[in-house]
């Protein structure tokens, strides 16, 4: 599964600030850790501010400040914002009348149902988790502790 790029900025930007809530951070001080456009990165922070997430001060001293609850907060509630998602079930493909294309419709509609309940059930307090754990071991062991496995 690709993301889009504003997805990603909002994912780093919501971790970021999540990492301390107390904290406000400015899109520069963001943007410089992640490598990415402070400009476009401010887009992305204003529509995360606009759905609650992030809160936004300006002025000497201002910036964003998570706002949200890092225990309830999952990475589909963050990627529902900048993606599309919902079923194939929209616009009429080639070969979607046959039986094959028909089966081809119940197994993509599976592993996005798949994707979907995956990315609900991973909240921001647990890729916290994941992050902090994640230097120097494999993704499948941090995902494991952080699951409580």
């Amino acid at each position: 599964m690709r993301l889009q790029v504003a997805t990603r900025h909002a994912i780093f930007s919501v971790l970021e600030l999540a990492a301390q809530p107390h904290r406000q951070m400015s899109a520069v001080d963001i943007a410089e850790k992640y490598a990415i456009s402070p400009n476009h990165l401010a887009k992305v922070l204003r529509t995360l501010g606009r759905e609650g997430i992030v809160d936004a001060s300006r002025g000497v001293g201002g910036g964003y400040r998570f706002v949200g609850n890092p225990k309830r907060l999952t990475l589909f509630d963050i990627i529902a914002i900048f993606e599309p998602i919902g079923p194939t079930s929209g616009g009429f493909e080639a070969g979607d009348d046959t039986s094959e294309g028909q089966a081809l419709r119940l197994v993509m509609n599976e592993i996005e149902d798949t994707a979907r309940a995956t990315l609900s059930s991973i909240t921001i307090d647990t890729m916290l988790k994941i992050a902090r754990r994640s230097k120097g071991a494999s993704i499948e062991t941090v995902i494991r502790k952080a699951a409580g496995q």
